[in-house]
């Protein structure tokens, strides 16, 4: 790659590092935060719950709005807004504004990250080129995570609200950066096309209460959870509709006629459920229940962070060697086993008996992460490269909501007293959700060993002699 390709791929590794460091800070910080604000476990989830929630319902907006509006301006117009919404969350003295801001914050994530994406899958080449930089794009999120866990023990161990003040800093020196690296192009044609504001408000609705209902069916019964859930189906359908019926849709229908694209999506989906409850009920058993301190659990988890270096060095010669499926599948299989390991949990497990499982889940983000993001990207059209990153992002950031409500609230059906014998069944109780959703993950992923084994078709041509790609096996 040229200087130039290294200076823009420096400046949006910056950005995806960003997100990572100030999600895993946020992670290892959270039983500070339930002490000072006096947050009870389901409040707390929603201080979580309410960034991803924001990325993951304007993500598709965001993806759109890259394509319609340029996806330089968008990328520079939100990172300053998450530096100043970030920088909002450590002045917060109620619960509610924590959370507003952290919405607020998802929101920005929402619309800079598929941008960012997008210059990539638009910038380079695809085939080696773009596969080289998203590896070490995906591996640069790995180290912000990496990053993240240590720098937040520390933060957390002078005072928790700099966990929110460290992001500004570091968003300000990538924002100085896209401005000298991150080339302007010129503006893409809007002639009769429009952002589908009404898409983008169903989806999101329908995102949020899917995921409260979730939340509130196990902790309060399957009737208070179903007015919430019907109303988010309701929504879904709703969204539908409009994207069917809508001249300038936020998605196009059409593309989920790639089945390699939906695979990716709901592997995807199912895999951040897992990696997001496990991280969030491992975080509160090792600081609530065995007393350890923000540091300690943070160079606990450190090990998760060999993805960091694995994912732009093992990954792409096992992508050369082996493809993207194969190894998508065998990194899912990896969290089966780490998740697996991890369900006898013990009141006073060494660190010994629980690295193994934290090691093997560290390979499997490594081996998934980066290949899905391939597979969800490869073969679309450059002018909806946005879509595709809002839509695999979007897969993300749901599943990670949908698996933080849903292991939480099955660890807080299964705690019935506050004695550590109780807390531990909660726990345990818990984790059967990473492992189910592990190995849902798994089975979708398998459909896409099939579909590789004859899936390069030649291409047909049309009648005018263009290149028409020849459909997917599904």
């Amino acid at each position: 790659m040229s200087a130039s390709k290294w200076g823009i791929l420096l400046v949006l590794c910056g950005a995806i590092f960003l997100e990572g460091i100030d999600v895993a800070m946020l992670n290892v910080a959270l039983p500070a935060i339930r002490s000072d604000l006096g947050l009870s476990t389901g409040d707390l989830q929603w201080v979580m719950s309410a960034y991803v929630l924001g990325y993951g319902g304007f993500m598709l907006l965001g993806g759109r709005a890259a394509d319609l509006f340029g996806r330089r301006q968008m990328f520079l117009f939100w990172l300053t807004v998450f530096m100043l919404f970030s920088g909002l969350g450590g002045f917060a003295t109620e619960g509610w504004m924590l959370i507003v801001a952290r919405f607020v914050t998802g929101v920005a994530a929402a619309f800079m990250t598929p941008a960012g994406l997008s210059i990539i899958t638009t910038g380079f080449a695809e085939g080696p080129e773009r596969n080289k930089a998203l590896l070490i794009y995906s591996g640069t999120a790995a180290g912000g995570f990496t990053v993240g866990l240590v720098a937040g023990g520390l933060l957390t161990a002078v005072g928790w609200r700099w966990v929110f003040f460290a992001p500004v800093a570091l968003s300000f020196l990538i924002l100085v950066a896209a401005l000298a690296f991150v080339p302007k192009s010129a503006r893409p044609d809007r002639s009769g096309k429009r952002a589908d504001a009404a898409g983008a408000l169903t989806v999101t609705a329908a995102l949020v209460l899917i995921v409260l209902g979730v939340e509130r069916a196990a902790h309060a019964g399957i009737g208070a959870g179903a007015g919430p859930l019907l109303a988010g189906l309701a929504f879904l359908a709703a969204f539908l509709v409009i994207e069917r019926r809508s001249a300038e849709p936020l998605v196009r229908l059409d593309i989920f006629r790639s089945g390699s694209l939906v695979r990716a999506n709901l592997s995807a989906m199912l895999f951040a459920a897992g990696f997001f409850g496990f991280q969030f009920l491992v975080v509160l058993y090792l600081q609530e229940l065995r007393d350890w301190s923000a540091l300690q659990t943070s160079f606990a988890m450190l090990v998760i962070g060999v993805d960091a270096i694995l994912s732009p060095t093992l990954t792409p010669r096992l992508v050369d060697r082996f493809g993207t499926a194969k190894v998508i599948f065998a990194g899912l299989l990896l969290a089966v086993l780490s998740y697996g390991l991890f369900l006898p949990l013990g009141a006073d497990w060494s660190y010994a008996a629980m690295f193994p499982s934290l090691l093997i889940l560290g390979l499997a983000f490594s081996l998934a992460y980066g290949p899905l993001t391939i597979v969800a990207t490869e073969g679309i059209a450059e002018e909806e490269q946005g879509l595709a990153g809002g839509l695999l992002y979007t897969a993300f950031q749901f599943g990670a909501a949908l698996g933080l409500s849903a292991a939480t609230a099955v660890s807080v059906a299964a705690t019935h007293a506050e004695t550590p014998a109780a807390l531990l069944d909660g726990y345990r109780a818990g984790l059967l959700v990473p492992f189910v959703t592990a190995v849902a993950a798994t089975a979708v992923s398998a459909f896409g060993l099939r579909a590789r084994r004859g899936r390069e078709l030649p291409a047909a041509t049309g009648a005018a002699g263009e290149r028409v790609d020849a459909p997917i096996p599904r």
